[in-house]
């Protein structure tokens, strides 16, 4: 068996120790860590969970943890599953692949990670194990979920078209970032919880294709993603809620969504500076 082939199936312990370019950094690891979770683009994968497998090894600068033998000194193992953990419950991702840069972007966010190993395998997808690993080091440019920590971000709940259009100079002018919410604008009430949601989601990206047709500067955006380089680069976003909502697992909704809830969670969750619920007598030079 060549050396390639020996690495490629070794465990991330291995291939830390025989691709080390620097043999001072030490090595902590996870294995085996075990978590039930809904992941997966195929419809067969949605709204079950499957167990999902992760191995990861972080190599670290030497910290003076075994002389003070103080848990501060040290990357904790915690760390480690914490970020495992936070990544599952920030959104629902269709691939392993998402989940293996976020976590390793976490990771590599604390000061002694120098390199990390990321291996994710699905155990339950058929007789075989099913997976993915990364090798990524601090200072590679690295997938992440923050949404710009340090800016000032607005979100504006639209309540009505004819509002955002009398307002819309404004908006548009305002020296933050700027994410407005639309409205769904339905009455008709569905028998079943799980289709009233989906219609009521379809509703408000309507309503947003119809408010980003105001004007060129208004561009619609439907995942962290694109919510997250919006707010970096000056965009006006509009949110179309719908694989957001319908991926993350802490949203409370039940059937009959209202729109102005779903702003004000949006708004949350991106730690947004202000909130405005927008009407004709909204004044928006606060936000400035």
């Amino acid at each position: 068996m060549t050396t390639e082939i020996k690495q490629a199936f070794a465990h991330p312990d291995m291939r830390s120790r025989e691709t080390a370019s620097d043999p001072t950094l030490d090595r902590i690891s996870v294995r085996d860590h075990v978590v039930d979770v809904e992941i997966g683009a195929f419809q067969v994968e949605r709204d079950i969970k499957q167990r999902i497998s992760f191995d990861i090894v972080v190599e670290v600068r030497p910290s003076t943890g075994a002389e003070t033998d103080d848990v501060d000194d040290i990357l904790s193992y915690d760390r480690v599953t914490e970020a495992i953990s936070t990544e599952l419950a920030f959104e629902r991702l269709n691939l392993l692949e998402t989940l293996a840069e976020r976590i390793a972007g976490r990771i590599l966010s604390e000061p002694q990670a120098e390199r990390v190993f990321v291996r994710i395998e699905k155990l339950d997808r058929g007789v075989s194990k099913l997976g993915v690993e990364i090798v990524r080091a601090k200072g590679e440019e690295l997938v992440s979920t923050a949404s710009g920590d340090d800016l000032s971000i607005a979100v504006i709940h639209v309540h009505s078209i004819d509002d955002l259009q009398n307002k819309l100079d404004d908006i548009l002018s305002l020296d933050c970032s700027v994410i407005v919410t639309a409205p769904n604008g339905l009455t008709e009430i569905l028998s079943d919880a799980k289709a009233q949601l989906r219609f009521e989601l379809l509703a408000i990206e309507q309503n947003a294709l119809k408010i980003s047709a105001l004007n060129q500067k208004l561009v619609v955006v439907d995942t962290w993603t694109e919510l997250d380089w919006g707010v970096k680069n000056g965009q006006t976003s509009v949110w179309a809620p719908s694989k957001i909502v319908l991926d993350s697992p802490d949203v409370a909704i039940s059937g009959n969504s209202d729109a102005l809830m779903l702003s004000t969670w949006l708004a949350t969750e991106l730690g947004a500076t202000k909130h405005v619920s927008l009407n004709g007598g909204t004044n928006l030079s606060e936000l400035e």
